[in-house]
């Protein structure tokens, strides 16, 4: 008699992920397509969903059980660094910040990567010490691979990926069991290090678009422009929204950046509150199935890196929508699947492909590969 585990396909993937990820692109594809209006963008990303989708089936039908293994782990980190460092020396500026390798028409940004290594650093760390996490010097451990990644993102600047790189790791903490009296302590060294960042740290255009959110009407014609109009798009769309490709807020640009930065808002002036509601809808469920995966996961590892994962996208959900609503400063954040370029959405769908994976290979572990490698002192 032939075993079920034979008949099973050699190709796996899971629909409950793949499909709200393939849902969240069309619709960022249907938000930033002029209609005839002018160029659009919108060709090249319908190439990258095509390009990322089979990224996504590859890594889900391989056994990515050895992203597990310390030197994996170490060498994505290292690689991650390298190329921070190298798109500060060898790229000019663009808009200001050097963040982005550019091959002719294919453009990179190795903070990307940088995310989905910190990730794996971070889940490997906390898989083998997240019971001692009650040991302060763990935090400053896994903090200071953390903190590399962010100054290095903070000279581009990029403030934005900077906060997502802090953010991720304060999430994956909390997910680890930090005790409240660890956590007062990393509040007030953050209070510190935002008063010193304050001073010493930020551009004057940094400065300016924090003030512009305390004070909105301060300088609506300069730094508070782009939020000003973020939040006429949001409100003008009401409660149907004026249809699908009748944004004037984004066709006619008065609304910068509409594809990347502000996509959330354009999608609210042309959908309204309803398909607001439809939209994080979508979202809730791709990360309710990233929390079922991760309750079910074989191993620790499987578990923090899943949630890693879902609190990368969380952070930048919260973020990109809270700049289009006027709750946080601009920072120029995307928002996942959704907003314009390649790199990130080929990372969003890789970590999707690596997770489904874990799923599907972990359950069936005798052991994980890794129990006796350490990270750390």
């Amino acid at each position: 008699m032939v075993s079920h585990s034979r008949m099973r396909p050699s190709i796996f993937f899971d629909w409950t992920l793949l499909l709200p990820a393939l849902l969240l692109s069309f619709l960022g594809t249907l938000t930033m397509n002029t209609f005839g209006q002018g160029a659009s963008l919108a060709p090249r990303q319908l190439i990258w969903i095509v390009i990322a989708t089979c990224v996504y089936f590859t890594l889900s039908t391989f056994d990515m059980r050895f992203i597990r293994r310390t030197a994996v782990v170490m060498a994505l980190y290292g690689i991650s660094v390298l190329l921070l460092l190298l798109v500060l020396v060898v790229t000019h500026p663009v808009l200001g910040a050097r963040a982005w390798f550019s091959l002719g028409p294919i453009s990179f940004q190795p903070a990307d990567l940088a995310k989905f290594s910190i990730i794996a650093l971070l889940a490997k760390y906390l898989s083998r010490r997240h019971v001692e996490i009650g040991d302060f010097s763990h935090i400053i451990v896994s903090g200071a691979y953390t903190i590399i990644i962010v100054l290095l993102v903070l000279i581009e600047p990029d403030l934005g990926n900077a906060i997502i790189f802090s953010v991720l790791w304060l999430g994956m903490m909390l997910v680890s069991g930090i005790s409240k009296k660890h956590l007062a302590v990393l509040g007030c060294i953050g209070a510190i290090v935002a008063v010193a960042f304050w001073f010493g740290g930020l551009k004057p255009y940094q400065r300016e678009r924090i003030i512009s959110f305390v004070n909105p009407a301060s300088n609506i014609r300069g730094v508070g422009y782009n939020a000003y109009q973020a939040k006429i798009a949001v409100g003008s769309g009401e409660l149907l929204g004026k249809g699908i490709g009748y944004g004037t807020q984004s066709k006619l640009r008065f609304l910068p950046e509409y594809q990347t930065d502000f996509i959330f808002a354009a999608f609210a002036e042309e959908w309204g509150f309803i398909g607001v509601l439809l939209l994080l809808s979508i979202y809730a469920l791709l990360f309710v199935r990233l929390v079922q995966i991760a309750r079910a996961s074989a191993t620790n590892f499987d578990a923090f890196f899943t949630l890693g994962v879902l609190l990368l996208f969380a952070a930048h959900v919260v973020i990109h929508t809270s700049i289009s609503l006027g709750l946080l400063p601009v920072t120029g954040t995307t928002i996942p699947f959704m907003s314009s370029g390649g790199s990130h959405l080929v990372l969003e769908f890789a970590a999707l492909g690596i997770v489904t994976s874990l799923a599907r290979h972990g359950r069936s572990a005798t052991r994980d590969i890794s129990a006796n490698e350490y990270l750390g002192g």
